[in-house]
């Protein structure tokens, strides 16, 4: 069985694959401050809690943040013996990169990137919506061409009420109506439906630049909350697809050294 940990500012997500099946998923904060036996305890608990602890035989992880994929990396080989494979832009993947400059690319991206060319039709678009919320597209030709990065809607909302008196902190969520009917609504309104009206537009502006209609596939925590507003446009929410990606990557990568 194969571990997949995908590292992000936020959160950390965690995944169990028996071959091509994902069985397992957990989600814990990523935290700078722990250090590597305190998460080699937390994947021991979750690992014995599933029963899983000795079938796990491989595992890869993506980061956004270089200090804990070296944690992990020592807490993986420290409780499970298991020494993890790192992507990076030096990593085999199914996809070429064509960017200025390569290095820059976040590792979820690139996971991100190899999961559309592997399971979806190109060219296509992969909306990623975490803490940033990311576009990845890759072109007919299997090449990731480049992005968009954006503030996610968690960052939005943290900003008006940091930097303002009186605006409250939120829980984000659909609003009904555009025009909000008190300060709450009214915020909501600002951060998801102005977000939905941003991907509309950027969805139209890539395809124009792509000279054709692309797949449209949202990931991420926040996909699911503007599945509904944004039906119209999204072909498909796969919310497990950077660790679908890394499963790939993965067994592309096994046996080689990667770091």
């Amino acid at each position: 069985m194969l571990l997949v940990i995908d590292i992000g500012n936020t959160n950390t997500s965690i995944g169990i694959f028996e071959k091509d099946i994902l069985t397992n998923t957990f989600s814990i904060s990523s935290d700078i401050k722990k250090t590597q036996d305190e998460y080699g305890i937390i994947l021991l608990s979750i690992l014995n809690h599933t029963k899983l602890t000795s079938k796990i035989t491989g595992a890869m992880i993506s980061s956004v943040v270089p200090q804990l994929c070296e944690v992990f990396k020592g807490a993986l080989k420290k409780y499970l013996n298991i020494k993890a494979l790192s992507l990076s832009y030096k990593s085999k993947m199914p996809v070429k990169l064509t960017l200025k400059n390569n290095k820059e690319i976040g590792a979820d991206r690139i996971a991100n990137a190899s999961a559309a060319a592997i399971k979806y039709k190109l060219p296509a678009i992969v909306i990623d919506f975490g803490t940033a919320t990311t576009f990845d597209i890759v072109d007919k030709n299997h090449c990731f061409i480049g992005g968009i990065i954006t503030p996610g809607l968690k960052i939005q909302a943290k900003s008006l009420s940091q930097f303002t008196s009186k605006l409250p902190k939120l829980k984000i969520e659909p609003p009904n109506n555009a025009i909000g009917k008190d300060t709450v609504d009214a915020m909501l309104s600002g951060i998801v439906l102005g977000h939905c009206c941003l991907i509309e537009g950027m969805i139209k502006k890539c395809e124009q630049e792509l000279k054709q209609k692309a797949t449209i596939i949202a990931t991420g925590g926040y996909s699911t909350v503007l599945f509904e507003k944004l039906n119209e446009v999204l072909n498909y929410v796969d919310k497990n697809l950077t660790l679908f990606g890394l499963k790939e990557l993965y067994y592309l990568n096994k046996g080689e050294e990667n770091e």
